[in-house]
């Protein structure tokens, strides 16, 4: 019995520092509607007010001390000015939201899924967001990319909330996210072609986890595997993206959104 007492308290160890990137749609909403709705509509009216055709956006779904250390979002995805249809046929513009999920059910397979600002912030466990905006050039390329299907031409169902950036064994929200940045880059949907330019050019973010957590975690967790990896436990992140537009001058704004209005650095 001590032993079984022992295996769960460390799978619960593993459970709580890895589960980080994890990518559910539908969670409980941890505050107020009104607050929730409020907030989505004041991030975007700030990215409309930087020029935001389309803007990469993170969300924090798990509380910052579960986080590992250099994890700041656990959620990416892709918005994009769009004119969107309402239930009762009427028409608007606002930011439609191109997100990698998970299954219901299935927490190892991810399926591509278009939602908007509210619905991406509902279950967060903070009101903060992070905003990339790429050049006007890329905002213009991702885009396209996005509106001639490329999106799913460089989607890989099988999950993994470490998947590794440099090959296409397993991928998560993030990673498809920079797969989607790559592919309007390099202008092609070959794998092979991306995850070599993503290996001599993209630094994901180290992951430094106990063995035995990440051991545990992937014989118990189904959307935790790490054998896509050699060595290291490398992966995708919102801040390894920033970095990796900026330090290639394809940056027009980034900043962390706050709750009350306020803005603040990135990196």
């Amino acid at each position: 019995m001590s032993r079984l007492l022992l295996l769960i308290a460390l799978l619960g160890l593993a459970s709580s520092s890895l589960v980080f990137a994890g990518s559910q749609a539908g969670r409980k909403a941890q505050f107020a509607p009104g607050e929730i709705t409020g907030f989505a509509k004041k991030v975007e009216k700030y990215a409309a007010a930087q020029g935001a055709r389309m803007f990469i956006i993170g969300r924090i779904g798990r509380p910052k001390k579960d986080l590992p250390k250099g994890i700041k979002f656990t959620h990416t995805a892709i918005a994009v000015y769009s004119a969107i249809t309402l239930k009762d046929g009427s028409t608007v513009n606002g930011y439609a939201i191109h997100n990698l999920y998970q299954e219901a059910g299935k927490p190892d397979v991810s399926s591509l899924v278009v939602d908007y600002p509210v619905d991406f912030f509902w279950g967060v466990n903070e009101l903060t967001a992070g905003i990339i905006i790429p050049t006007p050039d890329l905002q213009q390329r991702i885009i396209a990319a996005i509106s001639s299907g490329k999106n799913k031409e460089v989607h890989n169902p099988a999950y993994s909330v470490i998947a590794s950036p440099y090959n296409n064994e397993l991928q998560n929200c993030t990673e498809h996210t920079l797969n989607i940045i790559n592919a309007s880059i390099y202008q092609t949907t070959d794998m092979q072609q991306l995850k070599a330019n993503a290996k001599a050019h993209f630094k994901g973010q180290r992951i430094r986890s106990n063995p035995l957590k990440l051991m545990l975690g992937s014989i118990f967790m189904d959307d935790v595997a790490t054998r896509d990896h050699q060595g290291k436990i490398v992966t995708t992140t919102f801040s390894t993206i920033g970095r990796y537009l900026e330090e290639n001058d394809l940056v027009q704004h980034m900043a962390v959104f706050n709750r009350d209005g306020s803005s603040g650095e990135l990196l």
